[in-house]
């Protein structure tokens, strides 16, 4: 089996041990691992060269992964460090919000080292490392953008901060979802699925698109999505759904205009206008909110 996706005795014994951060077992990856990376990176080479954003076309470049060899950590860090001083972290499987957000703020990117099936290569049943490696990370390598992944882990503890300024438990835990659930959505509609403008027109920077092969085509032509300039108030009260092509997307200008963004995101975190935000999708789960909880 390999370090398969929901296939990896490696994975479910670290989880058993409660082990959250690990390393990378590299001599575990089959042939089989090795074909499925090949086969994802070289089916999403040239819809990037069409739809990604130039900074990610770079940020490819700088890492020098191997097309063919599912990429080991530890070379991916090499390249990366210099860069921003951001670095790939192995992990066992999902990070709670406060944990993945903090990490984020100490230039750390939890990374799942397990690859998803040969036969299945359109079918993610949770995050795999082609989705983390050739989806996030390039983006990682551009300065601008990495300040803004350490700005809105800056977020987490601001959070955290104004929840313990509240005494009563239960408007503390209301205000809280509210708050990790409009940073869940600011996180999709950006980091995960945003877009940008550019003098080409519209390119991709969102890692959910940049590691989708339907879906990158689908987002920049498709007549049924929308795409309009992002809005903060929109964004933060727009529920979104993880089983279907996205059919609204919003774009930025820039990676300085989506840290202006993140600040404005803490901004409105200290005046209390993220305590109430819409109901819906994403929902908060118990392990989260926990998260937060503890720290604050």
């Amino acid at each position: 089996m390999g370090l398969t996706t929901t296939e990896a005795p490696f994975i479910e014994v670290a989880r058993e041990q409660g082990a959250l951060y690990i390393q990378q077992p590299y001599e575990l990856y089959s042939d089989s691992n090795h074909l499925a990376w090949a086969h994802l990176y070289e089916r999403m080479h040239d819809r990037w060269l069409t739809y990604a954003n130039q900074h990610f076309l770079k940020g490819i470049e700088s890492l020098c992964l191997d097309p063919t060899r599912v990429p080991r950590l530890s070379d991916v860090n090499r390249f990366l460090e210099p860069l921003t001083h951001f670095s790939a972290k192995p992990v066992s499987g999902y990070v709670p919000a406060f944990k993945f957000f903090d990490c984020l703020r100490n230039r750390e990117f939890p990374t799942t080292i397990t690859v998803r099936r040969l036969d299945q290569l359109d079918y993610l049943p949770e995050p795999d490392i082609f989705h983390d490696i050739a989806g996030h990370v390039p983006m990682h390598t551009d300065p601008a953008f990495a300040d803004a992944l350490v700005r809105f882990g800056d977020c987490a503890h601001t959070a955290a901060e104004l929840a313990a300024s509240i005494s009563d438990e239960q408007e503390r835990m209301r205000r809280l979802t509210s708050i990790i659930r409009a940073m869940a959505r600011f996180f999709w509609f950006t980091v995960e699925f945003g877009l940008m403008n550019s003098q080409n027109g519209l390119k991709v920077y969102g890692s959910g698109l940049l590691s989708s092969y339907g879906e990158i085509k689908h987002c920049i032509e498709s007549p049924q999505v929308q795409r309009f300039p992002i809005q903060l108030e929109w964004v933060i009260n727009q529920s979104f759904e993880i089983d279907h092509y996205q059919p609204l997307l919003f774009y930025v200008e820039g990676f300085d205009h989506l840290f202006e963004l993140v600040d404005q995101l803490e901004k409105w975190m200290r005046e209390g206008k993220l305590d109430n935000v819409a109901p819906g999708e994403p929902g908060v789960n118990a392990a989260d909110l926990a998260s937060f909880a503890e720290h604050s």
